[in-house]
């Protein structure tokens, strides 16, 4: 469903207690369908640890995808803690598509964040690997790049949190004619535990609507869901 914004600028915060957890359920309203988001955060002395797993349903499990990245800073306490070394996997696969092409990612992350830390952003550049790529002349195309931006906003004493990511990379589809490929996930949540008395009750209700270009599909797309999330 979506890459989530706790990998943001977990290697600049000074606490390395701080952790995040999620799992998200997203109802499709579109197709009819759900998919569930297994998400995990955690910085450490070195940078941080980010993953998630997105599966689909309808009614059975039709799908799956992996994602995993690291963000390595081993000079959080200089004045260039805000650039760090990133590198990345992504996976899965689908009953009617069958495996997604593996890819590994790697480059540089530029993170920032407000005052408070109610707003933070990121933006990676970064050379992809798609192994096994090939163009409509059958020739190797496994070379490409990657450009992603995460940000998350907090407004009005956290009651609402405003979060995505948008990606825009090159992957020759000769089976659609396209090879720039461009998708944002942007979601805009309310968060219940600010309810007097539900402090403890970290369930969040929203929304999210994936828009793409040549993506599910050769030109553009857009795929509101409704939306629950769960928070540890």
């Amino acid at each position: 469903m979506s890459r989530f914004t706790l990998l943001l600028f977990g290697f600049l915060i000074p606490s390395l207690a701080i952790s995040a957890q999620n799992i998200q359920l997203h109802y499709d309203l579109g197709r009819g369908s759900f998919t569930s988001t297994v998400e995990m955060f955690r910085p450490d002395a070195g940078g941080s640890t980010y993953f998630f797993v997105d599966m689909d349903y309808n009614p059975r499990v039709t799908g799956a995808y992996f994602e995993l990245s690291r963000e390595l800073c081993f000079w959080k306490e200089s004045k260039a803690d805000w650039l760090s070394v990133h590198i990345e996997y992504n996976g899965g696969l689908d009953t009617a598509a069958g495996s997604y092409n593996n890819s590994w990612l790697g480059g540089l992350t530029y993170s920032g964040h407000s005052e408070d830390w109610s707003k933070t952003w990121s933006l990676s550049a970064m050379y992809k690997a798609i192994p096994g790529t090939r163009d409509a002349l059958g020739k190797c195309q496994m070379h490409n790049f990657q450009i992603t931006g995460v940000w998350n906003l907090d407004f009005f004493n956290h009651w609402l949190s405003f979060n995505g990511f948008f990606d825009l990379w090159r992957e020759h589809r000769p089976w659609q004619g396209t090879e720039f490929i461009f998708m944002t996930e942007p979601q805009l949540w309310v968060n219940l535990r600010n309810i007097k008395g539900w402090e403890k009750i970290n369930l969040s209700l929203g929304t999210e609507v994936e828009l793409s270009a040549n993506f599910v599909g050769k030109g553009f797309h857009a795929m509101p869901t409704l939306a629950a999330k769960w928070s540890f």
